[in-house]
């Protein structure tokens, strides 16, 4: 299976994350990113001046955090953050 478009997984990361009532802030700044909660509103904070590889494994990482089994993940999402589990359980 040929790998998904960059543009085309970060959509589908922000759809899943409109669905999970997460917001994504895109900055810049000198700072990596991640998942943090405001006033019971959940962000996650990415570096828009990062590479969109970057980009994209800091929201994987991020969303391999959560429980995801009541909600539909389209399939190369799911392997994107999945992967995204195992590099850390291997690490």
């Amino acid at each position: 299976m040929a790998r998904m478009k960059s543009e085309k997984l970060f959509s589908l990361f922000e759809e899943l994350a409109e669905k999970m009532s997460i917001n994504i802030v895109q900055g810049k700044g000198d700072f990596i990113g991640g998942m943090c909660s405001v006033n019971d509103e959940t962000y996650i904070v990415i570096n828009k001046v990062k590479p969109i590889a970057q980009r994209l494994n800091v929201l994987g990482s991020e969303f391999s955090k959560l429980n995801l089994n009541n909600i539909f993940v389209p399939p190369a999402l799911r392997n994107f953050i999945e992967d995204m589990q195992q590099d850390i359980f291997n690490e």
